[in-house]
């Protein structure tokens, strides 16, 4: 089942800095980082009642002085029955997410772009600058990204000597993901960020991936419009739901 392929490569991909398995759910802590690292999904049946359950991963969360997240999946059975009792307890919808995928045919080598592989640290320098966010808010994320253990590239693409777009690519048994796509806002609209991902697939596809994926909140259509033009399709969504304060 690819769904459940991706699913593993995506945890795999965006590791937390705590993890705890609890009948079949993973609560994942990363100091408030992402909700995809603070969340809990269900990964497969549970033993236990839910409602019960559920009392006891708040209580967790709470002790973490972290809101409780639950992070639901739209090809288990479990995750929609999950999602009625949450409901029922006033959690709130939020953040309906597409995981679109492509098959990389195996062929000839083609000519793209060429990529700078960088260390971590200076890449996440670049991307920091290119989101405009102090580096300062993004430890978490880089002590994360110090814990993946599936072969990882830190891209960058240049233009006339600078950078101009950034990304991550994690490749793990022939499945390919790409995280943290970004441009220079000085540089944007001008195909940049495109070239970038076609140059990453690009190189994964030498590498031996055979599919890639990535991740696309419903409501940024521009970026899903953008992939979709590049031949990636809808296999799965999640959303959360996150306890009302």
């Amino acid at each position: 089942m690819l769904e459940r392929r991706i699913e593993e490569a995506s945890l795999n991909s965006w590791p937390a800095l705590q993890q705890m398995l609890f009948d079949g759910w993973a609560m994942r802590f990363s100091e408030g980082y992402t909700k995809r690292a603070n969340s809990i999904t269900p990964l497969y049946p549970s033993l236990l009642p839910d409602q019960e359950k559920i009392v006891a991963c708040e209580n967790l969360y709470h002790k973490k002085q972290l809101p409780t997240i639950f992070r639901l999946l739209s090809f288990s059975p479990a995750s929609h029955e999950l999602d009625a009792l949450l409901a029922q307890r006033q959690y709130q919808r939020i953040d309906h997410t597409r995981i679109l995928t492509t098959e990389l045919a195996s062929g000839p080598t083609t000519h793209t772009p060429m990529l700078h592989n960088v260390p971590l640290a200076e890449w996440l320098a670049l991307f920091c600058q290119f989101k405009q966010d102090p580096i300062e808010h993004h430890h978490s994320h880089h002590e994360m990204l110090k814990r993946v253990i599936p072969d990882f590239s830190c891209a960058v693409l240049f233009h006339a000597g600078s950078p101009v777009a950034c990304g991550l690519g994690v490749l793990e048994n022939a499945v390919f993901g790409l995280f943290d796509i970004v441009t220079d806002p000085q540089q944007r609209n001008k195909g940049y960020g495109t070239q970038l991902v076609i140059a990453m697939l690009e190189q994964a596809r030498q590498n031996g991936a055979r599919h890639a994926y990535l991740q696309v909140v419903n409501t940024n259509q521009v970026a899903h419009h953008l992939y979709t033009k590049l031949g990636f399709c809808e296999l799965y969504y999640y959303w959360y739901r996150i306890q009302s304060l």
